[in-house]
């Protein structure tokens, strides 16, 4: 068909490699930051849960709501209350929190689009045929079953994206489906001249998903790989349920569904419906549940927006985070966790823009990251702080002592040097030593020198708290280690 081109639909991308640039670029920014962090994290096998933590930890809002996914009856039935990022990857396993780190960062990526409500509806149905696929793979005994359910997710990226970042002729696609001549595809051909599943391919290339994301997204309907048949299945499941369970579709897909799992049919219909209600309730808690018309849930919605901590939540935070490092310490002390949580606590808790744990090199003479969050750096560049006495700089400085130092540059400007500049800017910061056993081994930095908020003295007090307890843990790690 021509394409239909006016005035109005200039402002946007009028070609398919137009669009494809610009979503390349600029669309979904939180969502391929996640998506691409997480794939970065868990293909390095030397890399662990602080690196994955610190993908999440870099968005408060995500932050937030993966918090609560994880404590949500579906994915924690055992009702284990979790307070950091770091325990729910402990409980939950790196490849659950991946799946519900990717729900929530699709969501965060519609709060800003102008076709919020359309862009939501292609979103469920993602989570939906996910949730479906997923049940199908564990059916049919497949190895790894979250893998099917991310490529589920992640198959219409390309249809999303275009949902979130449209305008006018996203507008126009939908005027011309509701005048009941033109089918989704040929309304999408009509008004840009493609079909929007033809943008999954270049974006996935360009994002590198990857794997069976992009075989999925690719290959269908030629490849011969049954697992990307399962992924499509998903989505034949949510198409019938939208024609109606009396419905041909459905009763072919029920069918398929008899032949690749060998169950009956009435415990084929029962899973599928309770696999419905799971992502209803899923997503209602962004909102929108609304958007999966077919199976209506009475779960409590989670606020999409966020606002800043006041003193009090800080304060009920910084306690609740302080209890899980107590238990810590006092259950079979695992040193990582330790001070994963603590920075952890020190970043949420306080609301510090950047934290660092970094360790004393055998020469005395530099400090290496070994934990980090909220540094904006490349994946392979590892934070190094260097010691100087002449002059001495800001670490020398505490590391000669045993209290925490709070540097200022109106009154500390000689304790930065050009390195130090180079490296965390000349920002206000808190500066701990780790000492077990009144032996310096390395330091806990935190600023805000993203954000540039001042620092209170609170600030200060809850920093040292939390550091003093990473001493505490540390001294007790090492008498156990020694007896």
């Amino acid at each position: 068909m021509k394409k239909i081109d006016t005035p109005e639909t200039k402002a946007e991308p009028n070609t398919f490699e137009a669009w494809v640039n610009v979503l390349t670029d600029h669309q979904m920014p939180i969502f391929l930051n996640t998506a691409q962090g997480i794939n970065n994290v868990m293909s390095d096998e030397k890399k662990g849960t602080m690196e994955l933590a610190s993908v999440i930890l870099q968005d408060p809002n995500l932050t937030l709501k993966l918090l609560k996914m994880s404590n949500s009856a579906y994915y924690n039935p055992s009702r284990q209350k979790m307070i950091t990022v770091s325990r729910a990857i402990l409980n939950l396993g790196s490849e659950m929190i991946r799946q519900i780190t990717l729900l929530c960062s699709f969501f965060e990526s519609i709060k800003s689009s102008t076709n919020k409500d359309h862009a939501a509806e292609e979103i469920a149905q993602a989570i939906h045929a996910a949730f479906q696929a997923k049940a199908l793979a564990v059916a049919t005994h497949d190895p790894t079953p979250e893998e099917i359910f991310i490529a589920t997710l992640l198959n219409h990226i390309g249809k999303i994206s275009f949902w979130c970042f449209c305008d006018k002729q996203g507008e126009r696609i939908q005027a011309l489906i509701k005048q009941g001549a033109y089918t989704h595809e040929e309304a999408e051909k009509a008004v840009l001249g493609f079909k929007l599943s033809d943008l999954g391919g270049p974006l996935s290339k360009a994002w590198k998903l990857g794997g069976l994301i992009e075989e999925a997204i690719e290959k269908y309907p030629l490849s011969k790989n049954p697992r990307v048949g399962l992924v499509h299945l998903g989505y034949e499941i949510t198409q019938a349920l939208k024609e109606g369970t009396g419905s041909k579709k459905y009763a072919a897909c029920i069918k398929k569904i008899e032949a690749l799992t060998k169950q009956p049919e009435i415990k084929i219909i029962e899973h599928i419906k309770h696999h419905a209600g799971l992502a209803a309730e899923i997503v209602s808690q962004f909102g929108a549940s609304d958007t999966l018309a077919f199976a209506k849930t009475d779960s409590n919605q989670m606020a999409c927006g966020h606002e800043p901590l006041s003193q009090a939540d800080k304060q009920q935070l910084q306690f609740q985070i302080s209890q899980e490092i107590s238990t810590i310490i006092n259950d079979k002390l695992d040193i990582n966790l330790l001070f994963e949580t603590v920075l952890e606590g020190i970043k949420r808790g306080i609301g510090m823009d950047r934290v660092a744990f970094a360790l004393l090199s055998p020469d005395k003479q530099t400090l290496h990251e070994k934990l980090a969050i909220g540094w904006r750096k490349g994946n392979c560049n590892k934070i190094v702080f260097n010691i100087t006495n002449v002059p001495p700089n800001l670490f020398f400085q505490v590391l000669s002592g045993s209290r925490a130092l709070w540097v200022k540059p109106s009154t500390d400007a000689g304790l930065y040097t050009v390195h130090d500049i180079n490296v965390i800017g000349k920002t206000e910061c808190f500066v701990m030593p780790v000492f077990p056993n009144n032996k310096p081994t390395g330091i806990i930095y935190a600023d805000r020198g993203i954000g540039k908020q001042p620092l209170t003295d609170e600030d200060f007090n809850a920093f040292k708290y939390f550091t003093q307890q990473a001493n505490i843990g540390l001294s007790i790690y090492r008498m156990q280690k020694a007896s």
